[in-house]
């Protein structure tokens, strides 16, 4: 699925859902619905992106739903862990799901999965998009994607790079990147973006592949310098980052995102109310403005087609970079 400034445009939600339920009981599932406390499971530990933005939403949405939303976090295998617990859950609105990019990864890295990605679960709301940045620590002396193609190539498996972990979106696009340019890069796996990060701004590796959340406020502090982005068009707060497309490698695209899932089975007239719910809250001025500011979200707000096309798009291009790799996730 390519991405244009069309799909990706503030409030663009899916057109209404049409219940495969019997009228009745949908009408009935509508008025019943929400009886009690909603769980949004976060599949990754506190503090990450995810967790963050499903916080930032979480009192609005409990205004707009009238009832309690607790966000939990089921952490573990690149969040399969979470996702597994999800898919197993009762599918009466009670339960959802917030995933990272890993989502579409992870079916192709992860040698068993306690659930399948595509029937175990459906899709409420693609929430956005934010491209990946390399960066190099301001002390290293590539300024150019072409300065660190052609110091590999000088040097092949000299050059290191740094990521949150092996089977990563951000390893797999730089694997994608480094096939396209034909050279070797060592990649150097961590274990968060956390330890990643320290070691790039001390000179360890010589490159760092990182969402914006995570490496943006090292570049404004002068600690890293941006080499590249990997969104097809340049994100308005990167205006002077290159793409990985302008730099020479037409139709490049690697993205993080995050998006709403709800176990399979779930009627639609509430993963509709739900969804609009959701994506109304995120269109909030301060929530809008924090995460279009703060981690460069490309808002989407996407329904449940909107959503599936996206993540079956991702899995077609990461399944064959895995394989054509022999990857594994740590």
């Amino acid at each position: 699925m390519k991405l244009t400034r069309r799909t990706l445009v503030l409030g663009a939600i899916s057109a209404p859902i049409t219940a495969s339920l019997s009228a009745p009981f949908a009408a009935q599932a509508q008025q019943a619905w929400p009886a009690g406390n909603l769980r949004i499971v976060v599949a990754y530990p506190p503090g990450g992106s995810t967790d963050a933005m499903m916080r930032l939403v979480q009192v609005p949405l409990q205004e707009r739903l009238g009832t309690t939303i607790i966000i939990e976090n089921r952490a573990g295998a690149s969040g399969s862990v979470g996702t597994g617990w999800v898919a197993k859950a009762p599918p009466d609105g009670n339960t959802w799901l917030a995933v990272f990019d890993n989502h579409a990864a992870n079916p192709f890295v992860l040698p068993s999965l306690p659930y399948d990605t595509e029937k175990d679960l459906d899709p409420v709301l693609l929430i956005g998009t934010a491209p990946y940045l390399l960066a190099t620590a301001s002390s290293k002396p590539y300024k150019t994607l072409a300065d660190v193609i052609a110091a590999a190539k000088g040097k092949p498996g000299a050059i290191s790079y740094a990521s949150v972990g092996s089977g990563s979106v951000g390893h797999l696009a730089m694997v994608l990147l480094s096939d396209r340019a034909g050279v070797k890069l060592t990649h150097v796996p961590y274990r968060g973006g956390g330890p990643a990060m320290t070691d790039a701004l001390g000179g360890h590796v010589d490159l760092l592949v990182g969402s914006t959340a995570l490496s943006m406020p090292q570049v404004n502090t002068g600690g890293l310098r941006a080499i590249a982005q990997t969104g097809k068009t340049r994100n308005p707060f990167l205006a002077k980052v290159p793409t990985v497309d302008e730099s020479g490698f037409p139709g490049f695209e690697a993205y993080a995102w995050w998006g709403i899932f709800a176990p399979a089975g779930t009627p639609k007239p509430i993963i509709e109310k739900f969804g609009t719910a959701m994506a109304a809250s995120l269109r909030d001025e301060r929530i809008a403005k924090q995460l279009i500011e703060t981690q460069q979200v490309t808002m989407t707000l996407g329904g449940p087609e909107v959503l599936r096309s996206f993540v079956a798009d991702q899995m077609k291009v990461w399944s064959k970079v895995v394989k054509d790799n022999n990857i594994k996730a740590d």
